[in-house]
């Protein structure tokens, strides 16, 4: 964007420091200028070198780059400047006015975003005929830019995971996304009856657990801009609970003692309720349960079921389980350890 923006500048700076002439033409304007709303722009046109021919008359033609052209300003040096109908009438004057033949630039005040477009300073002269020079009038509006992440549930379709909104620009501005995850975007336009332009792109994938939170930013490249602007955003993405039970290490024994299960969960929504059940139905009296915690002060026969947590939250419900083998005795590798070390302190 920052390459975008000086070549603009380049072109405003080089247009205003001196005419040019056009395709090999005598006729010399400036090729680009740029306005905002409200200003007053000067369109300057000379002949400097009329040798050999005379110059009759000239006209100041606008085209918009849709609809008909119109002669805005015309000048004859027996009959004075003319001013015809126009959406510039009242706002264009040759200045100085009256203009010499050889010079005659012309001033629009107020300028409007509908007034973009090329115009033409148009030389009729003896015997070569006409000649012209196009100057081409840019009109600048600075965009409001926004952008939102869209709140989605997982799934396996691609859908709108966010959208960035460049308001009424002038000229139409330049999106682009920059991210991790997996997806893409598209862009559309709508110009406005002043003639600015509202881009809006929306960036789209099949969302997983795994995007939630990821980073995405928006880029919004606009000529009226210095520098890009950065819109960050994180992905919204809503999935059901993802349960994972721990604290069982294959080793519980009749008369170990506090021991325990934790269930994790991760969602978005955050979990509204964790459950311990047991595949029987019955909870063991030696069994304490505190929220997503199970302990067990005392492991009998009684802990020898299949435990099930079930975590729920508004997209949906997780059940994750683990079967308890209760052993009739300390596992055989710390047992010798456990007789070991009453070696070691009898020694």
């Amino acid at each position: 964007a920052g390459g975008h923006t000086l070549i603009s500048a380049c072109l405003v700076l080089k247009a205003t420091n001196g005419l040019q002439r056009t395709s090999g033409q005598r006729v010399k304007v400036e090729p680009e200028l740029a306005s905002y709303p409200g200003q007053t722009v000067n369109l300057r046109c000379a002949f400097p070198d009329p040798t050999g021919i005379q110059l009759t008359m000239v006209t100041w033609i606008y085209e918009p780059k849709d609809g008909e052209r119109m002669n805005i300003a015309v000048f004859h040096p027996n009959f004075g400047p003319n001013y015809p109908e126009s959406q510039m009438k009242g706002r264009v004057t040759f200045k100085p006015s009256p203009p010499e033949l050889s010079s005659p630039s012309i001033e629009i005040s107020n300028v409007r975003m509908t007034d973009e477009g090329r115009y033409v300073c148009e030389y009729a002269t003896y015997p070569d005929g006409n000649e012209q020079g196009i100057t081409q009038l840019v009109m600048l509006a600075k965009p409001l830019n926004s952008a939102t992440a869209v709140t989605v549930n997982a799934g396996t379709q691609p859908v709108v995971v966010a959208r960035c909104e460049s308001k009424d620009g002038r000229p139409a501005a330049k999106i682009q996304w920059l991210t991790t995850a997996k997806g893409n975007w598209t862009e559309t336009s709508q110009t406005g009856t002043d003639n600015t332009v509202t881009v809006t792109s929306e960036y789209r994938l099949a969302p997983t657990a795994m995007d939630n939170a990821k980073d995405l930013t928006c880029l919004v490249t606009h000529r009226t801009q210095l520098k890009d602007e950065s819109l960050p955003l994180k992905l919204a993405i809503q999935y059901p609970p993802v349960v994972e039970i721990e604290g069982y290490d294959n080793n519980w024994y009749v008369g170990r003692t506090n021991v325990g299960l934790l269930c994790k969960a991760n969602a978005n929504p955050i979990p509204l309720s964790v459950d311990w059940k047991t595949m029987t139905g019955e909870m063991p009296d030696t069994v304490q349960i505190k929220e997503n915690e199970l302990k067990v002060l005392k492991v009998d026969s009684s802990v020898n079921t299949t435990f099930v947590c079930e975590v729920k939250n508004s997209i949906g419900a997780t059940r994750e389980q683990v079967t308890i083998n209760v052993r009739g005795e300390l596992h055989p590798d710390l047992s010798k350890l456990h007789f070991s070390l009453i070696r070691t302190i009898g020694a």
